[in-house]
């Protein structure tokens, strides 16, 4: 476990408002949107709902930022997804997140 000093994250959730295959759709732009985020080093982590009803993203930064970058997605501008994001103070973490974090 390590500490972290109020690292500001924010996790993203998505939620589907169209059929999953109009989703599908959007899926290639989508995921090279989330490799762009991981590369740009603002994603830590992506995935799946299960059952599969959208995603969940974990950012870092503050709320303001990652609202616009969640905006941006190819499934929330194409208008099948919504995202809502909050926006936490990172205290603790295992070491090999925080280490992301930092």
């Amino acid at each position: 476990m390590a500490r972290l000093d109020a690292a500001p994250v924010c996790v993203i959730t998505l939620t589907y408002v169209a059929p999953v295959e109009e989703v599908d759709k959007l899926l290639k732009p989508h995921v090279a949107s989330l490799e762009q985020g991981f590369a740009e080093g603002v994603l830590v982590l992506a995935g799946r709902q299960v059952p599969r009803v959208g995603g969940i993203l974990i950012c870092r930064g503050r709320k303001a930022e990652v609202e616009a970058y969640a905006a941006s997605d190819p499934f929330v501008a194409g208008g099948v997804a919504t995202a809502s994001v909050v926006e936490m103070a990172a205290s603790m973490a295992s070491e090999g997140l925080a280490a992301d974090l930092k």
